[in-house]
């Protein structure tokens, strides 16, 4: 009898321990941003390089004073990769700048890498980006992805 006893005891204990202490898993990951904005860039023309840093720039402080979070990536390629190459972009000094003061927003300046290897060959040389540039294997199927991932699409 006091075998049974103990396990019922054990029983409770072990179901109310359970109860007692069950929590959700701790989400390491910054939440979903409520926003989320895709610029191309396919020219080599500071106006239009400008024009898209500006849109970047507007629609983060919009959402900025809603208290509200915004994601915002800006896809070079074709000849608007010069925008994010380190030897001749000519608004790499601003890009810094947006850069640090994005946050909690975020910006992301992405490279189409097919665009990359066609220079490189021309050029007979490696390109360097500017830090913290996301190369992706084709712009042109990152746009699709974000697109069907629910982000709204812009080019200035």
């Amino acid at each position: 009898m006091r075998h049974i006893i103990a396990a019922a005891g054990l029983l409770i204990a072990f179901t109310s321990h359970g109860f007692a202490t069950e929590s959700q898993p701790v989400d390491t990951q910054p939440p979903e941003p409520q926003h989320r904005l895709v610029i191309q860039v396919d020219h080599n023309d500071r106006h239009t390089m400008d024009f898209a840093l500006t849109n970047a720039t507007d629609v983060i402080e919009y959402y900025r004073g809603l208290d509200q979070t915004v994601a915002v990536e800006i896809m070079a390629c074709g000849p608007g990769l010069h925008m994010l190459r380190i030897d001749t972009s000519p608004v790499k000094e601003r890009i810094k700048r947006i850069r640090e003061s994005a946050s909690p927003s975020r910006i992301q300046f992405s490279a189409c890498n097919n665009t990359k290897e066609n220079m490189e060959k021309k050029e007979g040389r490696p390109l360097e980006m500017l830090p913290g540039t996301m190369i992706v294997p084709l712009g042109v199927v990152r746009l699709l992805e974000l697109q069907e991932k629910g982000w709204s699409y812009v080019r200035p």
